[in-house]
């Protein structure tokens, strides 16, 4: 069996490695394109560099988020490559452009993180994760909440519950992350934004003012897109703002793993706090990781609305009791287990 697997940003390099290690375990042909939606180094060739990845057979270097610039590139490759099905993970433009390249290709397509939603459908991620599950022939689904959304949506496809490979990532890096952590003295939040509708200039430029008035100490790693708007726009981070360069996923996982809190818009780094047990708040005001809300580990924080940061900062937990969420370390394996049963 041939497998092409489709990624692009930071999330699915990581979330690939595991499942990369499990397919060719299995003895599955994994071909790899990336599509450049990131391209600069800290973003993209750090992590082959960093998780070992092997580098992909394809590179579109399009340096462009355009799904409908991806997809012709995509096509291409799968019409050399024929493979048996197209992997595509979560929910970025490159997930999009997979899932229509392989429709288009009439080859079957299998979505690993299938069925998450947040509701908010101004959000171009939940409207690609729900065009992407209405495609696809193999929903993955991380948990049973993902899979009874699924079947209330009435997709047509496949549903399995496997669990979230990004968990297999962290418990296979972390120990590695943590042997060369640099020691923080003070407690601090990490924080990292990044989404389009938070890196609007205004928004972006309130959300730092209230960032600044907390009281925390943060670091923030600057996402190069929203380094250029800081740039462009003349915004500047209050002092208690230590702003850093990119970091690559093991520098990432030792600060998160570190930090007192983590300050957040990224879906990714909402799962990988819960993990390591540490209280996280969400610049956004929905999440489709709602269970992590649920259970009192993770705080919205709506940008659009007041509210004291600094009060929701200090007044954040991460619960004793917390249950494990989204797996167990072992969704790779399982994904390989279906498709071996399927070739």
């Amino acid at each position: 069996m041939k497998v092409l697997s489709v990624v692009g940003n930071r999330p699915q390099f990581v979330k690939s490695a595991p499942l990369s290690l499990a397919l060719r375990e299995e003895g599955i042909d994994e071909v790899v394109l990336h599509t450049g939606q990131h391209y600069d180094r800290e973003l993209s060739q750090v992590f082959f560099d960093e998780l070992e990845l092997a580098e992909p057979a394809y590179r579109l270097d399009l340096h462009s988020a355009d799904p409908d610039a991806m997809t012709p590139g995509i096509r291409d490759a799968l019409e050399r490559e024929r493979p048996d099905w197209v992997l595509v993970y979560g929910d970025t433009n490159s997930t999009l452009a997979g899932a229509r390249a392989a429709v288009d290709a009439e080859i079957p397509v299998a979505h690993v993180e299938a069925g998450l939603r947040s509701g908010d459908l101004t959000m171009p991620e939940e409207r690609n994760r729900i065009e992407v599950d209405r495609v696809a022939q193999l929903l993955l689904a991380p948990d049973e909440r993902s899979r009874e959304t699924l079947e209330s949506e009435g997709v047509p496809g496949r549903v399995e519950v496997v669990g979230d490979v990004m968990r297999d990532a962290l418990d296979l890096f972390t120990p590695i992350a943590l042997r060369n952590a640099p020691a923080r003295p003070d407690p601090f939040a990490a924080l990292t934004i990044h989404r389009a509708a938070n890196t609007e200039p205004d928004r972006l430029r309130r959300l730092l003012s209230r960032i600044g008035a907390s009281g925390w100490t943060f670091v923030f790693p600057v996402h190069p897109r929203t380094r250029r708007v800081l740039a462009e726009s003349e915004i500047e981070p209050a002092a208690n703002v230590e702003t850093v360069d990119p970091l690559g996923y093991l520098a990432m996982l030792a600060l998160v793993a570190s930090a007192s809190r983590v300050v957040t818009d990224s879906g990714g780094l909402q799962k990988e706090a819960y993990w390591l047990r540490v209280p996280c708040v969400t610049l956004r005001p929905s999440t489709e990781w709602v269970d992590t809300v649920r259970v009192g580990a993770n705080t919205l924080f709506d940008p659009d609305r007041p509210g004291d940061l600094g009060e929701v900062l200090a007044s954040a937990r991460f619960p004793e009791d917390a249950p494990e969420l989204y797996g167990d370390g072992r969704a790779a394996k399982r994904i390989a287990d279906i498709f071996g049963r399927l070739s």
